[in-house]
């Protein structure tokens, strides 16, 4: 027997060259022959003749392995033919170009012999030519689905009423394995998709959700502000209409686009400009994390009074409630600190939990100024420099003077003050001491390059950089008696302090110019915050009973108008631990693109703090939940007396 080298992939012959029928002898008797098959839209009639009894062709079966190539000379035949099947099925569904169709697996079902024997007929032969021209239409060629269209595919025997068929048990010729009947589908099978490739090759390239482009993700949560990836986007156009190319370019590369090696060995970081495009900095980058290129900044200043106990809860000072959204960054500015600076930053960091990384810190004596930002920003900033200035004639005792901490975000230069000037209600004089000190002595930046040297004034500290905030207890007092003082602020209604600061000596000073020059300050609708008495508040009822006075206050200044905006300037009223109330202020700051050649922080910050303050979140938590459990399971008994 040999195999036609001119079949079809999707349905094999077999032949012995002669002359008339071919006939291939077994052990097993009876002969059986084929006398004829039709194909006609898409059924196929088969009819069997045998010298004892008439076969009726049996139903086609669903494929359920593959077929074999060729025969096995020491396999069962049996398992050859229903291999043969499903390999034409899935022949079919895979590929496109073949024409395969269920019909096929029928006319494979014909050659299986009776009782073992396998007989061929010289009928059963078909050239390739004629082949592709009466086989029916694959269910792919006409699109898909398959089993929705099934009927189409059927032989007319299957279409014949059940009372006409004959069945196959009447006859004394069988199989020598009993065949069951195909299983019908009791409804509408699922249409196949499009793509028929494999799973494991669609989990391989598949993305994760968290990667995909954030327009896709904008579509589908209609009404959330979603950035969109520029990197994603960028590797979409320059990659051709080929998904599967593109799809292996992003299991390659993640989602950010390609780097070719000679653009590696060309890249200076040292060349980078304000409009240069591949900027780590630069505008790209920014617009992609800021489009209105405004951050936000939170800070804080608060004179502790020296007191070791802190209080129970720093929400209020750090997250009030009446803000929508938490900020960018917080600087923290603290004048007589609490002894364990370390418990002072430790509980800041277990506050804004995290969210927030502290970036910065640093101390003068008693002096505590520290720099919290979010996690996802911190790639962003500069190496940190700090610096001090002590306005005390012994230097040793640092008690009153500044720190101030600078770094770069993006292309925007920072500069954050806190101080502690001359106590007193009439040395005025002395306090603007105070601040020209500061102002000359403060070397910064140090390694960090000045946006803009043109505006910078060597004497002036406040001119090197972009934004500069400037808080603390500068100690100006109202320059009236207490008694006035108090009048005026029985007077006051929705908040109107102007009667009151038309006294403030630090408005007048800086109305004046002699201090704090170029700087501004947010409109004050909020009370003194000294002097209270401790855990009250009540004014100073002690004997020396102190003037009701702004001594804490948050000023800015900028080399461009308008960079600043004020989101936010009150005080605290809820944190009573010392006799003064911290105040707190939220800006909008314009940001601008940067330079390369800004020696960027590395993303460092405070690990060990970090993970403290998170465990004490962590236990503080589960305290909480603790309590609230065994309140709920506890109850109360009421009793009459």
């Amino acid at each position: 027997m040999t195999e036609n080298g001119e079949d079809s992939p999707l349905h094999q012959s077999c032949q012995v060259s002669g002359k008339g029928d071919s006939v291939v002898s077994d052990s097993r008797p009876p002969k059986t022959s084929i006398e004829g098959a039709k194909e006609h839209n898409n059924a196929l009639t088969v009819t069997a003749t045998n010298t004892e009894a008439e076969i009726s062709p049996y139903q086609p079966q669903p494929p359920s392995q593959p077929r074999l190539s060729k025969f096995s000379k020491n396999g069962s035949v049996e398992e050859t033919v229903r291999t043969r099947r499903l390999k034409n099925s899935q022949e079919s569904l895979s590929d496109p170009t073949e024409t395969g169709s269920s019909t096929d697996s029928l006319r494979d079902d014909q050659t299986a012999p009776a009782r073992g024997g396998l007989i061929l007929s010289s009928a059963a032969t078909v050239r390739k030519n004629q082949d592709s021209n009466v086989r029916p239409r694959s269910a792919v060629t006409r699109g898909s689905p398959v089993f929705r269209d099934r009927g189409s595919s059927l032989s007319e025997y299957e279409r014949t009423p059940p009372s006409q068929q004959s069945d196959p048990t009447d006859h004394h010729v069988r199989s020598t394995k009993v065949r069951l009947s195909p299983v019908q589908a009791t409804g509408p099978l699922p249409t196949l998709e499009k793509s028929f490739a494999s799973a494991s090759l669609r989990v391989a390239n598949r993305i994760d959700r968290d990667c995909l482009d954030y327009a896709v993700l904008a579509r589908e949560k209609l009404g959330e502000r979603l950035h969109r990836n520029l990197s994603d986007s960028r590797l979409l156009e320059n990659m051709g209409s080929d998904s599967a190319s593109v799809n292996s370019m992003r299991s390659t590369y993640s989602v950010l686009s390609p780097i070719r090696p000679q653009d590696v060995r060309n890249r200076s970081f040292l060349e980078g400009s304000v409009l240069g495009s591949g900027a780590l900095l630069g505008a790209e980058e920014l617009d992609r994390y800021f489009p209105d290129r405004r951050v936000g900044i939170y800070v804080a200043t608060w004179n502790m009074q020296g007191e070791k106990g802190l209080p129970a809860n720093l929400d209020d000072l750090l997250l009030p409630t009446d803000s929508e959204f938490a900020q960018d960054f917080y600087i923290i500015g603290v004048q007589e600190g609490c002894p364990d600076r370390r418990e002072w930053e430790t509980r800041l960091q277990e506050t804004l939990g995290p969210y927030y990384v502290m970036l910065y810190a640093a101390a003068h004596g008693v002096l505590y100024l520290t720099v919290f930002v979010r996690r996802d920003l911190i790639w962003f900033c500069s190496e940190v420099e700090h610096g001090t200035v002590t306005t005390r004639i012994i230097s040793q005792i640092k008690t009153k003077g500044a720190v101030g901490i600078t770094f770069t975000f993006f292309g925007t230069s920072f500069l954050f003050i806190t101080s502690h000037f001359t106590s007193g209600d009439a040395k005025v004089y002395e306090r603007i001491l105070d601040y020209n000190k500061i102002v000359e002595a403060l070397a910064l930046p140090k390694g960090l390059p000045d946006t803009n040297p043109y505006r910078s004034t060597p004497s002036d500290v406040t001119t090197r950089f972009d934004q500069v905030f400037w808080f603390g207890d500068f100690n100006f007092r109202l320059s009236k008696d207490r008694i006035d003082v108090e009048t005026i602020m029985n007077r006051t209604a929705n908040g109107d302090m102007g009667p009151l600061l038309e006294h403030d000596q630090l408005c007048k000073e800086m109305n004046d110019g002699s201090i704090f020059k170029g700087f501004q300050e947010a409109p004050i609708h909020f009370l003194p915050t000294y002097k209270f008495d401790i855990g009250c508040d009540i004014y100073d009822t002690t004997s020396k009973q102190r003037t009701p006075s702004y001594t804490d206050r948050i000023l800015f200044r900028s080399r461009q108008a308008d960079d600043i905006k004020v989101v936010k300037y009150t005080s605290c009223s809820s944190i009573k631990t010392s006799d003064h109330r911290p105040v707190i202020g939220a800006f909008q700051v314009k940001l601008r693109p940067g330079r390369d050649n800004i020696p960027l922080g590395a993303g460092q910050f405070d690990r060990g703090l970090y993970l403290e303050g998170i465990r004490r979140r962590i236990t503080r938590e589960l305290k909480r939940r603790e309590a609230m459990k065994n309140q709920s399971s506890s109850s109360t008994i009421c009793t009459i007396s």
